[in-house]
């Protein structure tokens, strides 16, 4: 279900790149159920729309996300028990290409199209786990990065016990599961939690450069297969991702996309790529 009114997020489209920016600046972009709903939403526009090739997702002012709400935090306390707000029509993007992925933020893994999160500013606990579930992380200098669940009283969330380990390491990631300390975006880089660091002026500039050379130079089909095959083969074992790759091969050197890129190749020029039906 895509939302009539966008309160706490906005949606722009430029050059086959679709930015989801999260917008409650003056609460550094807290996660609520409302930001929640409205992000599912967008991403969803975002993935069924073949003038779409990348997404990019970021925060409005000086934050990326902080986490959740602290009034929300406030009321599960009164209630004793934890309600996210969303209602039982929420858009679920992402959903039904795998079992495994079927489930909050890791639903990402089924959008076939590349996420970067253009980590701006502060990004903790949910805020975190929504940077960790992109396929890509850019940071701006100084940014700050924390689990923060322990400090709450809380699990780890949404899977992070199961993500962090296999990008970070069993024993970084279990600094940051345990300690739920805070990391600069540069000691991030150093653990392989983020890609790049850069100048916050810079920060947006090289996320739209980057992601203008997927959208442009890399065939709409590959993006879509190679992430399947990259989170796919996360939960299976080797012999089972070179079948993949095999019957994949097969497929699709029959397609529009293969058949532009040898010519490209052949004629030494830069391949123009059709736009995927939705």
């Amino acid at each position: 279900m895509e939302l009539a009114e966008l309160k706490v997020t906005r949606y722009a489209v430029s050059a086959r790149v679709a930015t989801i920016t999260l917008h409650r600046p003056e609460r550094l972009n807290a996660w609520t159920g409302r930001m929640h709903a409205e992000y599912l939403s967008l991403l969803q526009r975002a993935a069924a729309d073949p003038e779409v090739r990348v997404i990019v997702v970021t925060g409005a002012g000086r934050g990326f996300c902080a986490g959740a709400d602290a009034r929300a935090l406030e009321g599960h306390v009164e209630r004793g028990s934890y309600d996210d707000g969303l209602r039982d029509d929420v858009a679920r993007p992402g959903y039904g290409i795998r079992p495994e992925f079927d489930a909050d933020f890791a639903s990402q893994f089924g959008i076939p199209k590349p996420m970067i999160a253009a980590v701006n500013g502060p990004a903790a606990g949910v805020g975190l786990v929504l940077a960790c579930y992109c396929d890509l992380r850019f940071a701006a200098q100084g940014a700050k990065l924390t689990t923060s669940h322990g400090r709450l009283g809380l699990p780890a969330e949404y899977g992070l016990s199961w993500l962090l380990p296999r990008l970070l390491g069993v024993t970084r990631a279990a600094d940051l599961l345990l300690s739920s300390r805070i990391v600069l975006a540069e000691e991030a880089k150093q653990l392989g939690l983020v890609n790049e660091v850069l100048p916050p002026e810079e920060l947006l500039p090289f996320t739209y450069d980057y992601a203008g050379r997927l959208a442009t130079e890399i065939a709409p089909s590959s993006l879509a297969a190679t992430k399947l095959q990259l989170y796919r083969d996360l939960h299976g074992d080797v012999a089972s991702s070179v079948r993949d790759a095999g019957s994949r091969m097969v497929e699709m050197m029959q397609g529009a996309d293969f058949a532009e890129g040898v010519a490209a190749l052949t004629e030494k020029r830069p391949p123009t790529f059709p736009d995927q039906l939705a």
